[in-house]
């Protein structure tokens, strides 16, 4: 096809017009291009989901279909999602024939299921990969249920779930946890074993839930897998990682909320661009078969259920009065990074204001939701390092391209806003680095005696990295050159918040080592914020003592 034709026909498609598409540079007209091909792969999907009825089959299983445990997820004050997936050969496409298969599901007020609430059937399609996510309504507000789900003979493990608060209600304290990035070649997931212990309300993960990638030479639990690309893959990769009994025991254990970062996809991605040299088709294909596998894996809703579009999974939870969590997407909508990848000065491109990480229409959900909160706390659930960080010793800067740095422009107008409206308890919740940070966020990073505007937690990885260490060889450098940053650790674990109206208090949970199994759970540190200060107060500090491997 022609290059005047595909105009046309992209034209008529997608509803732009044709003198905007010539004008086009080759990025921007790839990605119309691919609207197309994501739009015909969501249409496969919606058709077969909602189309005609299909023809459910009694249930027929070799083994055990629950292997990969429950989940619940996004939860509301009346309501949650309830998920699983039947996959009785869960590392070989999970060994299911080709059919839909009724799930029936219980909700009950008591563990022993005796005060059932709601209970209903829904069917695990075929075309999701046999999930199930049953969008339960009609709770009770700031309560604890459990629930189950039953296929022939088979009752799947008892998770447990908890709705929020009313809306528009005092809530005078919340309890969560937050986590990411599981490598599962890398190390065990004892820190989740140690999460489903706490009493917690809710958990959020904020991304690198699988890691896309081959079998590592050094590799504690190795998989048997190359790079996945394909959808069957990238089921067997969640359906290895899920099969962890701590993961299962956490997901069962509280309510989640997911969001992805790049490993889901592909390491570093930035839209429909990948990484490295991929032709644009084929990555246009494995994007969207990563995000449906996602999905099938997830307690997300149907409105998170991958269209021709791309996936929604920028949302907001209101926890009453108490918090509002704006709960982020930063790969799908980013621009390219700037001048490549990894660390750089900062230049021309990394600050240019037409440039994003969030996309303009997620930029305008943010600040429109932060200027109608009427919360104590605003929180940004999202992937990448939120504050300034250079890395470089002495004169000049070094910063990542990858992270909010590489788009300074974009997190000016979000502090920008913040300051001229005077919204305060503006906090930052953050992964991807595999590394404890804290961090003060200045009104101005160059000038430290600028006001502060909020604070960021960055949560350190659950196995990504392997065993760590209290700093590193980087450490001083860092901490001298950022002296908003207050906090610096190198242990694997997960971090705590507690949430009142007058503070918020976070406790960095970390483990000796993650190399071999079992390790024990410390609180290496923990930082106090009170209401209308945006700073850090430390008030414990302890180096964690490791016994010989």
């Amino acid at each position: 096809m022609d290059k005047e034709k595909e105009i046309k026909e992209l034209s008529s498609l997608l509803h732009i017009e044709k003198s905007k598409l010539e004008k086009m540079d080759r990025r921007y007209f790839l990605q119309a291009s691919s609207k197309v091909a994501a739009l015909a792969v969501g249409l496969t999907i919606a058709n077969s989901l909602f189309g005609n009825s299909t023809q459910a089959a009694e249930p027929e299983f070799k083994s055990y279909p629950f292997t990969l445990g429950v989940a619940s997820g996004d939860p509301l004050p009346d309501g949650v999602v309830l998920w699983t997936r039947l996959a009785p050969d869960p590392l070989n496409g999970g060994g299911m024939k080709a059919h839909d298969v009724p799930v029936r599901w219980e909700v009950s007020a008591d563990e022993g299921f005796r005060q059932i609430v709601k209970h209903g059937v829904e069917f695990a399609r075929h075309q999701l990969g046999h999930s199930v996510h049953v969008e339960v309504e009609g709770l009770d507000p700031n309560s604890i249920y459990y629930y189950r789900f039953k296929v022939g003979s088979d009752m799947s493990p008892v998770g447990r779930t908890k709705t929020l608060p009313a809306f528009n209600t005092d809530v005078s304290r919340m309890t969560f946890a937050f986590a990411s990035c599981q490598n599962w070649q890398t190390g065990y997931y004892t820190a989740f074993k140690h999460m489903a212990q706490e009493d917690l309300d809710l958990v959020i993960h904020l991304g690198d839930y699988i890691y896309e990638g081959g079998i590592s030479n050094d590799g504690v639990r190795p998989h048997n897998s190359d790079e996945i690309r394909t959808l069957e893959d990238y089921r067997n990769r969640y359906a290895l990682y899920k099969s962890d009994t701590n993961l299962q025991a956490a997901h069962a254990a509280f309510p989640w909320v997911v969001t992805m970062d790049d490993h889901e996809v592909d390491n570093n991605f930035a839209g429909l661009i990948p990484s490295t040299y991929e032709p644009v088709e084929q990555f246009i294909k494995r994007r969207a078969d990563a995000y449906q596998a996602y999905y099938e894996h997830m307690p997300l809703r149907r409105s998170s259920l991958p269209d021709g579009e791309g996936m929604q999974l920028y949302r907001r939870l209101a926890v009453g009065h108490l918090v509002d969590f704006h709960v982020l997407d930063t790969r799908q909508y980013r621009d390219d990074q700037a001048n490549g990848d990894g660390r750089d000065e900062p230049n021309a491109e990394s600050m240019d204001p037409n440039r994003s990480i969030t996309g303009d229409e997620q930029e305008r959900w943010i600040l429109d939701g932060l200027s109608q909160s009427k919360t104590r706390w605003h929180v940004l659930a999202q992937q990448v390092f939120f504050a300034e960080r250079d890395f470089k010793d002495g004169e000049g800067e070094e910063v990542s391209m990858d992270a909010w740095d590489g788009y300074s422009a974009n997190r000016e107008r979000i502090l920008n806003f913040i300051k001229d409206n005077g919204i305060s308890n503006f906090v930052v919740l953050t992964g991807d680095v595999h590394n404890s940070w804290a961090n003060e966020i200045k009104s101005d990073f160059k000038d430290q005696n600028s006001a502060n505007l909020g604070v960021e937690f960055v949560g350190t990885s659950i196995s990504s990295g392997g065993d760590g260490s209290d700093i590193n060889n980087t450490t001083p450098v860092i901490l001298a050159e950022n002296p908003h940053i207050k906090f610096f650790n190198n242990y694997r674990g997960y971090v705590r918040c507690t949430v009142t109206p007058e503070t918020w208090t976070t406790d960095y949970r970390v483990v000796p080592y993650v190399r071999r199994p079992d390790a024990p759970i410390a609180t290496r540190a923990t930082f106090i914020v009170e209401n209308g200060k945006n700073e850090l107060k430390k008030i414990y500090d302890v180096p964690l003592t490791v016994t010989s491997q």
